[in-house]
């Protein structure tokens, strides 16, 4: 989904900026995301890139932007970041991008913009390589239902809920590990791919007791 005119304005402006690197930051590099040097990661909905220019001071091997606006992935591009790209892509479909490209998954709080922001949830798990970990920060829904009464910004009404979402991190290969749950105002999770089972290995002795 497309942002509105004035929340495009919101979301590129100083405070947000601000919340981003002084609450949104410091709590996803807890959650894990400190450990990302030299590791790969890719941000779903990177919007003008602030976030990748906050995940590049680890020192990622590499990292991978998508956002459906070509807007904002042209201001992402002008900051010039090493070891960075970025690229138009749905959140539902970053056809560009291999399976198991990624060691980190990053979402700052965009899934709530998607439609269909359960396929958005599979892409991720796509994208994770086995053992590779989604972090997610989102606000709850009945926030943002007030936020719509008072700046008519217009999310999508798909029912999006931190229930809803939670329960998506924990299914179809994806084992939730970790919450920080303000109830009515925001979620903050981390959920790892899981990783595939070994194939048995079946020795003489085995065939000799079947």
């Amino acid at each position: 989904m497309r942002l509105s005119d004035a929340e495009f304005d919101a979301m590129n402006s100083r405070a947000r900026r601000v919340l981003q690197r002084c609450v949104e930051w410091p709590l996803f590099k807890r959650m894990g995301l400190g450990d990302c040097a030299g590791k790969d990661v890719v941000e779903v909905g990177c919007g003008s890139g602030y976030g990748a220019a906050l995940v590049s001071s680890l020192g990622p091997a590499s990292y991978v932007g998508f956002d459906v606006m070509p807007e904002q992935i042209d201001i992402a591009r002008r900051r010039g970041l090493a070891n960075a790209s970025f690229l138009v892509a749905d959140a539902t479909d970053a056809g560009e991008l291999a399976d198991e490209c990624a060691d980190f998954v990053v979402i700052f709080g965009i899934l709530h913009h998607v439609e269909s922001w359960r396929a958005a949830v599979a892409q991720c798990r796509r994208l994770l390589r086995p053992g590779g970990i989604l972090l997610v920060e989102e606000p709850d829904g009945t926030l943002l239902r007030g936020w719509d009464r008072v700046f008519a910004w217009g999310h999508p009404q798909q029912g999006f809920t931190l229930a809803g979402l939670e329960y998506e991190l924990d299914a179809d290969g994806l084992e939730l590990e970790d919450k920080l749950v303000i109830p009515g105002v925001f979620g903050l999770y981390r959920a790892r791919r899981r990783a595939v089972a070994a194939p048995a290995v079946h020795t003489a002795a085995d065939h000799a007791c079947a």
